[in-house]
């Protein structure tokens, strides 16, 4: 403590700032020594690859060095931002992203809500066990499985609601392009809710029992100690994932509507992850396919700094 304070005190000749920052550095040496070989592996494979998005300014030509490479500008973003295909896979990929967003991230948290106010630890073991599997299923076999539950001839719903009265002939669900959203949304909430789970479940593992027992003595039932109590307590892990929930927006992937979509549902399934590997690798125009992937990083970097300065004004916490 002693040589802390000491260390607080501006010394004559040199900037505090400057004095505070070696003192930090000497006392942790050790720890920024362990921190090397993965600043390293960061620099080496997460901005070392940043250099490829020169390809988006070139007509880039595979057998050619980059000196022999014909630089266009900006021409591959004026093309994208021209292409009616674009601005198609660009709504397709919002909607779903938001539904995503809404359905897929608050359900987790209820779900971890209710887990933890269940006192039968064995059931709730069983339970939770049950809810991680679907998580290492792969996309092929979901989709399978969705196809066979929603299939016209002996698809699990068309039967059951046929057994309700809710309807009178089968519906052909994966040819109907207005509902293909929600069935996507809803395949990936079945499948990762258990897992994305988790880590709510561990934010409330670590809130003080004793606001509980305090929260007891002021007469709070289960709900009120939900409210006032649980909720509050992971507010942080909340605000955290969400806002890097936002950044992803537009990085959906494309196995669940690759697998899920059809020709019929075309202009409901073909997202921006889709519409980078048609026109980017199919056809072999790698500068428009890298001029796509720098337009979804953009926008999802400004996402996650306007998600993060909306949080800040009205919280005052911030994680970026």
């Amino acid at each position: 403590m002693k040589a802390n304070t000491q260390a607080a005190q501006p010394v004559p000749g040199r900037k505090a700032g400057t004095n505070r920052f070696w003192f930090v550095f000497k006392q942790q040496k050790l720890l920024y020594l362990m921190s090397m070989p993965f600043v390293a592996w960061v620099i080496v494979f997460q901005y070392v690859p940043l250099w490829g998005w020169t390809i988006a300014f070139q007509n880039y030509k595979p057998a050619r060095s980059f000196f022999e490479q014909e630089w266009v500008g900006l021409k591959h973003f004026r093309e994208l931002l021209q292409d009616e295909r674009f601005y198609l896979a660009l709504k397709n990929t919002l909607a779903m992203s938001v539904m995503g967003l809404i359905v897929g991230f608050t359900v987790p948290i209820l779900f971890a809500v209710l887990l933890n106010e269940l006192r039968w630890k064995k059931f709730k073991s069983l339970t939770q066990t049950i809810s991680y599997l679907p998580h290492f299923v792969s996309w092929v076999v979901v989709a399978g499985l969705v196809y066979k539950m929603l299939s016209l001839e002996d698809g699990g719903l068309n039967q059951l609601l046929m057994w309700l009265g809710a309807i009178d002939q089968p519906i052909q669900f994966m040819a109907k392009g207005e509902w293909f959203w929600g069935i996507v949304v809803l395949s990936d909430l079945w499948k990762e809710m258990g897992w994305n789970s988790i880590i709510f479940l561990a934010a409330i593992s670590a809130v003080d029992p004793h606001l509980y027992e305090a929260a007891k003595v002021d007469g709070a039932g289960r709900w009120r100690q939900i409210w006032h109590v649980t909720l509050p307590g992971i507010r942080a892990v909340i605000i955290v994932l969400l806002i890097l929930s936002i950044g992803n927006l537009i990085s959906i992937g494309f196995e669940k509507q690759y697998l899920l979509g059809n020709h019929l549902v075309v202009d409901y399934a073909e997202v921006l992850d889709l519409y980078a590997l048609k026109y980017g690798l199919q056809l072999s125009r790698f500068s428009f396919g890298t001029a796509i992937g720098i337009f979804n990083s953009m926008v999802a970097l400004l996402l996650v700094f306007t998600a993060n300065a909306l949080f800040k004004r009205y919280s005052n916490e911030s994680v970026v």
